[in-house]
């Protein structure tokens, strides 16, 4: 056991690193089922295998050289956890990219982390051919939807998906191409041996634009993420069965709420993960609910809502398995949380956490019993406190403040970026943005965020972003955005725009936006104004637009 201090106490870590953690569970639990996509399930053995001749391929045929990073650019695929495994296994660092940005997006975060190696889902290799040139990657490791079925399957699902849903865009790279299955085969007689990995070597740069401008690669160590987990196993762990859990991973493996709950716990514990490609297709993801009759479930608001409005999950949604039903990446809302309970007997515990943060910092107890409308009370070894705007602690119930947190999760800081690293950091204090109250039973509520970012569907957008793709149009004098309240994904974009062209159309505002970023972040509204609010010194005033959209509700 390793004693892990920050001054939170001392928490004692099973393994050196994550590494070693997979070492150990692929071999503990190797005849148990680990992972399902489509149907097809592999055990913890077949993936112990996998995962070893991609670390094999990275190492010897590669060459690649710990602490390398390699950027991973797929939706939840049995391809994904055995490329994080692999690279993980070989000492490298994680670069979770999201498949739905666009060229530019993906251009910015792979040239930022320096990655020189990318797996990446053939159907977004178009977008990636288009800024590959003015990248540092060396080699392009490309896999198709139907890869890990057996033959013949696997064929059919590919030109299936290539032909008759026209899945796959046409796209060309300049750097050395090779295929998944090629990766997985060429250094599979290669004995693997395990890489001298270390607590506090890097293992994902988990991007995030914390609260405004481009994203930060959050640096998260094998210590970070090691940490949590045991966090989690520590306030969980009479609730959880091992090697008999069976989670339904809704949520994509590149956010961290899903890879370190869905994926890494899960695994650490010997859970049966069942992938879900594309949940946004309610019907299917309600048919497999009820086929794979999950234990566990995480999810965002947004998933829970759609759900609860489904009438097949409304009639068949009860599941007496079903006992730990987790939320977390944005708030739940009551009614939500209520129809819930109603639909399937289970309740959701509602969670609080940051990519900074591993990302687990506060969450209400598995034995609560009912919804509270809170974050619950940190984790353990975690120590938070609330802060007024001088920076002094408050101490009392009646008073809102920025929730600052410490303990072995959080960060050390971001990647590249000293002066973003000293402004959000202060004596391992971690300064989350988010203005909270102690309530009287000494639970945390989230009253509202300190900075401008807009979560939608539990992703943040950062509104610099999108006023920067807007001003680009060639009618657009000034934009302003704002995140304004969504029944369906908790924030949805709004801009406020002054025409410089007077035919200017919100139709074309929208189109123009769909090509430069994420469908997430287009902005859902548009607003023509004769003027933007501003500072005596020029600023346009977000607050101010803000307090207009408050004024009209009410």
């Amino acid at each position: 056991m390793i004693n892990d201090g920050d001054g939170t106490g001392s928490l004692k870590l099973e393994y050196s690193s994550l590494a070693e953690l997979f070492d150990d569970i692929l071999k503990k639990y190797a005849q148990n089922p680990m992972l399902r996509s489509f149907g097809v399930c592999y055990t913890y053995e077949q993936i112990d295998e996998l995962s070893r001749n991609f670390a094999n391929y990275l190492l010897h045929s590669l060459h690649m050289q710990k602490g390398e990073r390699i950027a991973l650019i797929m939706p939840n695929l049995i391809q994904m956890p055995i490329a994080i495994i692999g690279a993980l296994r070989a000492g490298m660092v994680v670069v979770n990219v999201n498949p739905q940005y666009t060229s530019r997006e993906i251009h910015y975060q792979i040239l930022d982390s320096g990655a020189s190696t990318i797996v990446i889902l053939e159907n977004f290799a178009d977008r990636l051919s288009e800024i590959i040139d003015y990248t540092l990657i060396k080699t392009v490791i490309v896999t198709k939807l139907g890869d890990m079925f057996a033959n013949p399957k696997r064929f059919i699902f590919n030109l299936i998906n290539r032909y008759f849903y026209h899945g796959c865009p046409e796209y060309k790279f300049l750097a050395k191409t090779v295929t998944f299955h090629h990766a997985l085969r060429h250094c599979s007689r290669v004995d693997y041996e395990p890489q001298n990995i270390s607590l506090d070597d890097l293992a994902f740069l988990q991007y995030t634009g914390g609260t405004t401008g481009r994203p930060k690669g959050a640096l998260l160590s094998n210590r970070n993420l090691l940490s949590n987990l045991e966090q989690i196993e520590l306030l969980y762990g009479n609730v959880i069965h091992r090697g008999k859990e069976r989670i339904m991973a809704a949520l994509p493996l590149y956010h961290v709420f899903a890879l370190t709950v869905n994926f890494l716990f899960m695994s650490k514990i010997g859970g049966y993960i069942d992938l879900i490609t594309d949940p946004r297709k309610i019907n299917v993801l309600v048919k497999e609910l009820i086929s794979f009759r999950p234990t566990a479930i995480t999810g965002v608001n947004t998933l829970f809502n759609a759900l609860t409005f489904n009438d097949e999950f409304a009639n068949k949604g009860r599941n007496n398995d079903l006992h730990l039903v987790v939320g977390g990446g944005m708030a739940i809302q009551r009614s939500v949380a209520q129809r819930w309970k109603k639909i399937t007997g289970t309740y959701i515990i509602e969670g609080y956490g940051l990519t900074e943060c591993s990302p687990l910092v506060a969450v209400v107890s598995a034995d609560e019993g009912e919804y509270t409308g809170s974050i619950g009370n940190p984790v353990p070894f975690t120590r938070v406190k609330i802060m007024d705007e001088h920076d002094q602690e408050i101490t009392g119930c009646d008073r809102e403040g920025e929730l600052w947190v410490k303990g072995p999760q959080v960060t050390s800081g971001y990647w590249k970026r000293e002066d973003d690293t000293r402004n959000a950091i202060s004596d391992g204090w971690f300064k989350t943005g988010d203005i909270v109250i102690r309530l009287p039973n000494n639970q945390l509520k989230i009253v509202d965020r300190k900075k401008d970012m807009i979560l939608v569907s539990g992703f943040n957008v950062f509104p610099n972003e999108i006023e920067e793709v807007v001003a680009t149009h060639y009618k657009v004098k000034e934009v302003a955005a704002i995140g304004v309240k969504s029944s369906n994904s908790g924030e949805q974009v709004k801009i406020f725009v002054v025409k410089k062209d007077p035919s200017l159309t919100q139709e074309e505002i929208i189109a123009h936006c769909y090509k430069y970023l994420a469908h997430y972040k287009v902005p859902k509204k548009v607003e023509f104004m004769h003027d933007l609010p501003k500072s005596n010194v020029g600023k346009i005033l977000r607050m101010e637009l803000r307090k207009l959209e408050n004024e009209r509700r009410q």
